[in-house]
């Protein structure tokens, strides 16, 4: 049972880096589809993303969860709240890829999880540690930094964070796993994406379908038809990952993504890092690693008080080996 279990956690652990390093390697993909624009992109990847979730639960037969959930008209409010601020978390990630801003766009995932503790506290009243609390001050610090060294806000990276620590929040009151998720928030999507697609065919400027001599072909396409694939098979591997890893492990794994995104920016896209981004990026590496600390030590302790407890009732059994009433069962490890 114990071999079963490491052999499961450690495919949990190939599906989590699976996942968050294709996560990492999309500043790599959007650029492939130009000369379409961020719009056009983004009305694609929404379309084509229901398609190919559609296929893959009618693969699985997994539709037992829809009908509970629309009668639940609480939970589609929130879904569609969640579809609404995932777009446009994707169009700017798109418009700022494409746009020649891959650091700035992997700074807002970085301090994401900043944004996500301040969240915490501001909607969900939570009580931070003194770590978080100071983390998060550094993390404001670096936004600091970072306003001057680029000269102006970095919007690109405050929307991104901000929409998808909203994202998050709305997901975790919905409760619905990864491919539900997108699944039912795809259709909230896409009929306005169907239409705005049907927009840019009228207007003359939707590339799906069409050739242009030395501009791009068939290919084209092909890759818009891609976009709805890459965007649901990192989700499949994610939830494969969260059901067998530890969530301390896969909130490592999460920095995986924009370090990518980050080392994509500077070595292959020769983007400018002066000092004070430097500076600025330092600041929120500091923040995260002192977020990990704490995590982790939080996660040592209770662990520690968890074994003192098992271990309580054993040290107090009589001499006679009567067993003590209501002993807690051993923890077992998923």
């Amino acid at each position: 049972m114990a071999e079963t279990t490491q052999q499961e956690a450690g495919r949990g652990l190939w599906y989590g880096l699976a996942a968050y390093g294709m996560w990492g390697l999309f500043p790599l993909f959007w650029p492939l589809l130009e000369p379409g624009a961020a719009d056009d992109i983004l009305a694609n990847r929404m379309v084509w993303s229901l398609v190919a979730v559609v296929l893959l639960l009618v693969a699985q037969r997994h539709w037992s969860w829809i009908r509970p959930l629309l009668r639940q008209p609480r939970r589609l409010a929130m879904l569609g709240g969640a579809a609404a601020v995932i777009s446009i978390n994707w169009g700017v990630y798109i418009w700022g890829v494409n746009a020649g801003h891959v650091v700035e766009t992997s700074l807002g995932y970085f301090i994401n999880p900043l944004v996500t503790i301040a969240f915490g506290v501001l909607v969900l009243k939570e009580r931070l540690r003194v770590a978080q609390w100071a983390a998060v001050g550094i993390g404001a610090l670096a936004v600091a930094v970072l306003t001057v060294g680029y000269g102006r806000l970095p919007w690109i990276a405050l929307t991104l964070a901000f929409s998808f620590a909203t994202y998050g929040l709305l997901k975790k009151k919905v409760g619905l796993s990864g491919l539900e998720s997108l699944a039912a928030e795809s259709a909230f999507m896409f009929p306005f994406a169907l239409g705005y697609l049907i927009y840019l065919e009228v207007s003359g400027r939707g590339t799906f379908g069409h050739t242009v001599a030395g501009s791009y072909g068939w290919g084209h396409s092909g890759l818009l038809l891609l976009s709805g694939v890459i965007t649901a098979v990192p989700l499949l591997c994610f939830g494969a990952a969260a059901v067998r890893v530890p969530l301390t492990v896969l909130g490592l794994l999460q920095y995986l993504a924009p370090v990518f995104q980050f080392l994509i920016g500077v070595a292959v896209f020769h983007e400018s890092m002066p000092p004070a981004r430097w500076a600025g990026f330092s600041l929120v590496w500091a923040a995260l690693a002192m977020l990990t600390w704490d995590a982790l030590r939080r996660v040592r302790t209770d662990r520690a008080r968890r074994a003192a407890a098992l271990a309580r009732p054993v040290a107090d059994a009589p001499a006679d080996g009567t067993p003590v009433a209501d002993a807690p069962a051993p923890a077992t490890t998923r």
